[in-house]
């Protein structure tokens, strides 16, 4: 019964911990994590540099970084829905 216990504390803490530094909607996180959560968001591009740079503003401004290295925007509204000048997406 205690290893069942442990077992399900751990895996609640962790479940928190992702969801906490990688999406879980917005303003879910705090200014000091958006370069973890770019970097993660960002890891598989091959536009590494872009895709930091303007992670990081779209985080800045929504706190919040979809989960995933791409795709999800729809956990944070306000990273999908910023866009630029000619209505592309501004956030990656």
């Amino acid at each position: 019964m205690a290893r069942f216990v442990y077992a399900f504390f751990l895996m609640l803490v962790i479940t928190f911990v992702i969801q906490d530094v990688y999406g879980g909607g917005e303003g879910s996180l705090r200014p000091e994590q958006c370069a973890g959560a770019c970097d993660y968001r960002c890891s598989k591009t091959q536009y590494h540099k872009a895709c930091i740079t303007y992670c990081n503003i779209c985080c800045a401004k929504c706190l919040c970084v979809p989960s995933g290295t791409y795709g999800h925007k729809e956990e944070c509204p306000c990273y999908d829905h910023w866009k630029t000048k000619r209505g592309t997406p501004k956030c990656p």
